[in-house]
């Protein structure tokens, strides 16, 4: 799938893979495409569910926070709820041209010559979407994404089969075991603390994106994704790949 031009790989590099979660991580979420997301799964709630419009959004963030995501929630709750229309309902109404190319992106990931893989929450269909608005679809070897974490999740659930996502060690180790990478050697780039603090637990070297102050559960705190080769030069030289850093 990747088909940026390449510098020559370095070997003296500490990473031989990088993990980058997609939405408000490879670009921000702050110019309406959050808010747009917020209201169509509130949406959802009222029109698919029949909760109440004024109980939608505390109970979409109740259930984000107890089962990582509003469709995980609801069939934990026994909601016969199918995967493919919840996701269809959610981001067949998302502002795609919200988001536009970004070229230092681009030229970002064209200097990385190690693999490049999608990990997301979102289900493909989205994946595809954004990094085509932004104009990186061919920088990356891999996505892996709802339908890799959740290969057979059936039409109706029971409370105790409801799809397994970030932060779950369930779903990190599904998707670790689908991209084959070396756990030492791979750096994990997300915006959600939970994620990241998950993706330690697994052992990878970890990179909370979005913030500007140190954080204890992230080897590196990198606000935002184009400074990255400032923050992380040990992706292309060699270095320590870990620690703090200013």
């Amino acid at each position: 799938m990747d088909h940026c031009s390449k510098t020559s790989f370095n070997s003296s590099s500490p990473f031989d893979c990088l993990l980058f979660d997609l939405d408000d991580t490879l670009y921000s979420c702050k110019f309406g495409t959050a808010e747009a997301l917020r209201k169509n799964i509130d949406d959802f709630l009222v029109e698919r569910c029949g909760f109440p419009e004024d109980k939608a959004p505390s109970i979409r963030v109740k259930l984000f926070k107890t089962y990582g995501s509003t469709l995980a929630g609801l069939q934990a709750l026994g909601y016969d709820i199918d995967a493919d229309d919840y996701h269809s309902f959610v981001h067949g109404r998302f502002p795609y041209d919200l988001i536009k190319p970004d070229s230092q992106l681009l030229n970002l990931l064209r200097s990385i010559s190690q693999r490049k893989i999608i990990f997301t929450n979102s289900y493909r269909n989205h994946a595809i979407m954004v990094l085509k608005r932004l104009g990186i679809e061919d920088c990356f070897d891999q996505i892996i994404c709802f339908e890799t974490m959740n290969p057979n999740l059936s039409k109706s659930t029971s409370p105790d089969e409801f799809p397994v996502l970030k932060p779950s060690m369930d779903a990190m180790k599904i998707a670790l075991r689908v991209a084959d990478v070396d756990l030492r050697r791979t750096l994990f780039l997300d915006d959600s603390v939970r994620n990241v603090v998950a993706g330690k637990a697994m052992g990878l070297h970890t990179a909370l994106v979005g913030k500007a102050v140190k954080s204890r559960e992230a080897d590196y705190v990198v606000e935002h994704i184009h400074n990255l080769a400032q923050v992380i030069p040990e992706i292309w030289v060699g270095g320590t790949g870990g620690g703090d850093q200013e």
